[in-house]
């Protein structure tokens, strides 16, 4: 059905692209099943990594439903919803556009956080930020445990649209930056900011301090915004298995 995808950058978003394309045009209509993980891979020329973003970008788009233990099925055409992701979210100005509003909307989750969080809801906060770290001194980026971090507080707002809307722009963010861990492996400092700022973040929100909480996340997606501007302009080319969340530079 497909020919293979070849090219340097942003092979996640030329996949999406594609499928978008098959399904705008009715040549896969509401109902049909995409083709499997598998096939997709053999017949685009890309890493499951880049089909599974991919296809991820369909879904928070509202055009595929994963079914489990069936695959991804197109769905219905209703009214388009919001998609950051079709508007260039890897470019740098997009990409800092997106921060303000993680900043605003994450700095109000972690202010309600503090006052409706559960002591159980603070120890799934603290064993993200241990992941984080075992993560990174395993070797690995720590995007997978950062977004679970921040997915944490949401969750303990209570508020489902929150969590909602938190988890589709951390999903944006993760498809919207790539940098390579050379630049990382370079600046240790980076980490260690992010790492204090995170903590920041959970010590706030744990004594209740709800205008802490929030002056703790929008310092930290202050201060990211400003490592990110930092970033040398090479790192904006995308490849599918360099992948650096939007906290870590």
């Amino acid at each position: 059905m497909f020919s293979k995808v070849s090219g340097p950058i942003r092979l996640a978003d030329r996949v999406a692209a594609i499928l978008s394309e098959e399904i705008e045009s009715g040549r896969l209509a509401e109902g049909d099943k995409l083709p499997t993980e598998v096939e997709l891979v053999k017949q685009l020329g890309v890493s499951r990594t880049v089909i599974r973003e991919a296809v991820s970008r369909l879904r928070n788009a509202g055009l595929v439903e994963p079914r489990q233990g069936r695959g991804v099925f197109v769905m219905p055409r209703r009214t388009r919803p919001l998609d950051l992701e079709a508007e260039a979210s890897g470019t740098k100005s997009k990409v800092l556009q997106i921060v303000e509003v993680r900043r605003a909307m994450e700095g109000e989750a972690a202010s309600l956080a503090a006052t409706r969080s559960t002591p159980d809801d603070v120890t799934r906060m603290r064993r993200s930020l241990a992941a984080i770290d075992e993560a990174v001194a395993a070797g690995g980026d720590g995007v997978e445990e950062d977004l679970a971090f921040h997915q944490s507080i949401a969750e303990s707002t209570g508020n489902p649209v929150m969590v909602s809307t938190v988890r589709y722009l951390g999903e944006v963010m993760r498809g919207g930056i790539r940098v390579t861990r050379a630049n990382e492996a370079r600046r240790d400092d980076f980490i260690e900011a992010v790492r204090v700022e995170h903590h920041a973040i959970l010590a706030a929100i744990e004594s209740g301090d709800a205008g802490a909480a929030r002056s703790a996340v929008r310092r930290h997606m202050k201060h990211a915004a400003s490592r990110l501007q930092d970033a040398d302009e090479g790192f904006w080319t995308e490849t599918d298995d360099l992948k650096v969340d939007l906290d870590r530079p």
